[in-house]
């Protein structure tokens, strides 16, 4: 059976890689379609060059937009190649417009789709991600839930248990195997004078974030407390258009080191050498678990509840007392928590159940 790969953001090459890997290892019937939601080679293509994989057979250049733009140019690039390579399934990973407009195409083409991190819900339907994640479960043939809980969340929206496969998440996969080489990459720590334990690492992009001034304003204000406070540098990768926004505030945040994005590798080292993270990102929550790295949620809500349950993370919103506090405590807890989200082997189960299809 013929296996499209879809995907269009930096996360979804990170976590679908180990599962694009073994396809390839395995000489499996597969490609790649690339929705160029992401097209920056920061944001992008150096993801492919460093993890090793095959450059995407297609690239329908999406780019940016509204929802409704970014989305409607995806489903009709998507459709094209669809009716064209005419795959047995199509899978994508995550929650962005790329994942909605692929099973769309997909389910309205009759094939089938596969939906990889399914089951996570923060119930704010506020969130563009919410949306997409719920739509994407709902049309899916195959959800590949990363724990117990999320299969749970799936089967009480009536989802057929048939369809639900809990595999574990492929984040871990991806950490386990580029974490020796993410060691290697100093460069990083010396080019921003930084000493392991010594830092603390922000990562702030959400639209519920960034897009309101107020709230942005004040969680950069707890971020700039947090360096004055600690006496240690708060390094923040910033995505472009989170420092366009940022460019508009009236007051800039001179208390942090805002550096431009850096790649998974060099990510993966700053995130590993911590002291702390703070981040609105559901997939930095769930490396910082990994890692053993203490965790603050910029956000009200989350959709990696495991994460808070096992002592790894803690919610804090944006206000700024409460980020302030909030890593107060993460810093007293003990680094002991067990990591909710299986053991690496996520993408080899995942491999085994569309093939035997």
């Amino acid at each position: 059976m013929k296996i499209s790969v879809i995907l269009g953001t930096r996360p979804e090459i990170i976590k679908l890689a180990p599962l694009i890997k073994l396809l390839e290892k395995n000489n499996a019937d597969f490609f790649t379609l690339h929705t160029g939601q992401h097209y920056s080679y920061e944001l992008d293509k150096v993801f492919f060059d460093q993890l090793e994989l095959p450059p995407p057979q297609y690239n329908i250049e999406a780019g940016s937009g509204s929802h409704a733009e970014e989305t409607g140019r995806m489903l009709i690039g998507i459709e094209k190649i669809l009716k064209k390579q005419k795959p047995g399934i199509a899978l994508a990973e995550g929650d962005t417009n790329s994942v909605l407009a692929g099973a769309l195409a997909a389910v309205k083409l009759g094939i089938k789709f596969g939906h990889v991190e399914s089951g996570l819900r923060s119930y704010d339907r506020s969130m563009p991600e919410e949306i997409n994640r719920v739509v994407a479960d709902h049309v899916s043939d195959y959800l590949f839930a990363p724990t117990r809980r999320a299969k749970q969340i799936l089967l009480g929206e009536g989802i057929d248990e048939k369809k639900i496969f809990v595999t574990g998440n492929t984040i871990v996969d991806a950490v386990n195997h580029n974490l020796p080489l993410a060691r290697q990459k100093t460069d990083i720590a010396e080019r921003l004078h930084l000493k392991p334990q010594k830092y603390f690492l922000a990562t702030l992009h959400r639209q519920e974030n960034t897009d309101n001034k107020t709230r942005f304003s004040s969680i950069l204000e707890g971020l700039e407390r947090l360096a004055a406070e600690h006496h240690v540098p708060v390094i923040y990768p910033i995505h472009p258009r989170s420092r366009k926004i940022l460019a508009t505030l009236p007051r800039q945040p001179d208390k942090l080191k805002i550096i431009d994005p850096v790649d998974f590798l060099r990510f993966l080292y700053l995130e590993s050498n911590a002291r702390l993270i703070l981040t609105d990102s559901g997939g930095v929550q769930e490396e910082a678990c990994i890692l053993g790295v203490p965790c603050v949620t910029l956000r009200d809500n989350t959709e990696r509840p495991e994460t808070v349950e096992v002592g790894a993370n803690i919610l804090a919103g944006a206000s700024a007392e409460r980020i302030v506090n909030s890593a107060a405590a993460m810093l007293a807890r003990k680094k002991d928590w067990v990591n909710p989200f299986g053991d690496g082997h996520a993408a080899e189960r995942i491999a085994n159940i569309i093939t035997e299809a």
